[in-house]
Order: C-alpha cells, then sequence, then structure tokens
C-alpha cells in the first residue's frame, strides 16, 4: 500500500508561542505532497521535518487570516531563489487573490515558475482537485471570515493479482492488466478461469479530512462521514465555551462529537488556544467522548 501521512507543522492558534507554531501542515499521498494552510514559520518547520518542499505541488488555504497563510508568500518566494520549474497551484477563498497578485509582483515577479490561483467557493461542497489517484473536495465551515477544510480521498485502486495463480497458470505478462481489469482467463483446453480466483481485492480506500477554524456545527459529520483520519480544531476545553462560541471556534468535546458521529478511524486536535501551557485537558476531554482521539504536534507524522 502506498503511503499516506499527514507532517504536523504547526498546531497552534493566533497568538505566538514557543511551544507551537501556528497552522501547517503536509498531505503526504502516493507520492504527491500538498500543503494546508501556510503560516509564518512554515519553511523553518519544513526544514525541521526534513521535507524536501519543493516537491510541493499545490497548496490549499482554508481562511484569510494570519495564521494561516502569512508563510505563503515567503515560501514563494524561497521557491524561486531555488530555481524551481513546475507551477504551484494555490486553493483559496477569492479574497487572497488580489493580495496574492500584489505580493507576487512585489517580491516574486522574475521567477522562472508559474503560481496558478484556483479562487474556491467555501459555501459549497465540490471536488476542487481531481487527479488519478485522488480528489480533494471542500468542507463548508462556520468561521468569521469565509473558510473551509478539505477532504483529501483515495480514488480506488485495481485489485491485487495472484502470483501463484500467475505461475500455476502460465499467464502471460500482456494479459495480467486484463485479468486486474476484470477479464476472467481462459487456458488453451477451454477451461475458463472465474477472475475471483486470479485476484485478491483491492486496498481499502483511504481518506483525510481537515476541519480548520470553526464553531461547532451539530450536522458536520455528513461530510466527513467515515473519513479514516479527521482533523478537528480544538481551541479550548469545555469551561472556555462561551470564549469558543464568541470567536468561532470550538472545544475539544466539540470535536469529539463530529468524529463520535461521523465514525471516523481516529482524531487527531489541534489549533490549541495559547492560554494553555498544556493541552491534556483537551485530550482528556476529548476522550471522553470519542476515545481514539490524539493531540497533534509539530514534527509528527500521522498514518492515515
Amino acid at each position: 500500500m502506498e503511503p499516506f501521512k499527514i507532517h504536523i507543522l504547526g498546531c497552534g492558534s493566533a497568538l505566538p508561542t514557543l511551544r507551537h507554531n501556528a497552522s501547517s501542515q503536509i498531505v503526504e499521498i502516493r507520492g504527491k505532497m500538498f500543503m494546508v494552510d501556510c503560516a509564518e514559520g512554515t519553511q523553518m518547520q519544513l526544514r525541521r521535518s526534513k521535507i524536501n518542499f519543493q516537491r510541493i505541488q499545490a497548496v490549499f488555504i482554508s481562511h484569510m487570516h494570519g495564521d494561516h497563510c502569512f508563510g505563503l508568500i515567503g515560501m514563494i518566494s524561497t521557491f524561486g531563489l531555488m530555481g524551481r520549474t513546475a507551477p504551484l497551484d494555490v486553493y483559496a477563498t477569492k479574497e487572497l487573490g488580489p493580495v496574492l497578485d500584489m505580493l507576487m509582483k512585489s517580491f516574486c515577479n522574475d521567477y522562472s515558475f508559474e503560481v496558478r490561483f484556483h479562487a474556491i467557493d467555501t459555501k459549497q461542497n465540490a471536488v476542487i482537485y481531481d487527479d488519478r489517484s485522488l480528489t480533494v473536495e471542500t468542507i463548508p465551515l462556520q468561521h468569521r471570515v469565509p473558510c473551509c477544510g478539505f477532504l483529501f480521498r483515495e480514488k480506488p485502486t485495481l485489485p491485487h493479482i495472484r502470483r501463484d495463480m500467475i505461475d500455476y497458470l502460465e499467464i502471460p505478462f500482456s494479459q495480467i492488466n486484463n485479468i486486474k481489469a476484470g477479464a476472467d482467463w481462459v487456458t488453451p483446453d477451454g477451461k475458463v478461469i472465474p477472475n475471483s480466483r486470479l485476484v485478491t481485492p483491492s486496498d481499502n480506500t483511504r481518506s483525510y479530512a481537515y476541519c480548520s477554524d470553526t464553531r461547532y456545527i451539530p450536522d458536520l459529520w455528513k461530510l466527513v462521514n467515515g473519513a479514516t483520519v479527521l482533523y478537528h480544531e480544538s481551541t479550548y476545553a469545555s469551561d472556555c465555551e462561551d470564549r469558543a462560541r464568541t470567536y468561532w471556534h470550538s472545544t475539544a468535546r466539540q470535536a469529539a462529537m463530529v468524529a463520535r458521529d461521523a465514525n471516523v478511524g481516529k482524531l487527531l486536535l489541534g489549533h490549541y488556544s495559547a492560554r494553555y501551557n498544556d493541552e491534556s485537558k483537551i485530550l482528556d476531554e476529548a476522550k471522553a467522548v470519542f476515545p481514539k482521539s490524539f493531540l497533534t504536534n509539530e514534527g509528527m507524522t500521522v498514518f492515515v
């Protein structure tokens, strides 16, 4: 099975601290690398994580708050200094388009690669990226500014060929793809070997849902239902629920409720308020509702 990994670069909230960087992650899937949010300091976190960020082919920005996008222009500038030639696709709310254009003209106007901006509608659940191996779709969220999350979903692969049957029946290599696609095999004496005896089922598809800044949405689970891994902001513990409501954020308990209702494989907690010297209270609160809850931390790699 091809690797599907989440690299945590930052899991703090807007106020900088010495404990956490602001939001950014790398989604690594089937040899491709995508960035989700790009806060100030993301480049240094990429260096510390020993991630070859020249391989990043697209950046998905959840919303126009600095702790999710202030690092983008700096990273683009570094790409230019390193001689990048491959285009970089940026998916974000339409409000970022003119800002990025102005910054590019001011600081990055002589580079040899193209930055392609794609405006997304944060109010719609829609596929915004599609290639041979995966799709990425938007997850409408509710925050103080237009905001959405992102769902990375693998496409099904073909079944696995049974090597023992290939050898036993002396099936030529040229027919393997046909069998993977569902064909039976007919022996030289006319006996039909059904496809079900020639293959084993394909790997289960995996998915990762990233839910950035949002207040609690009771029916959000419908959009992330069955996700292998869910990241849901958990800025506060429940004793700050009024504060969460005021600033359109979620508590750990509310994040766990979404995970429980969606029947996800595991829940990743993050976007911690700077008021917490440690996040054990947040973790305990989430695990009481959804036991498969985990704190994120810088440098962590999560296998989906």
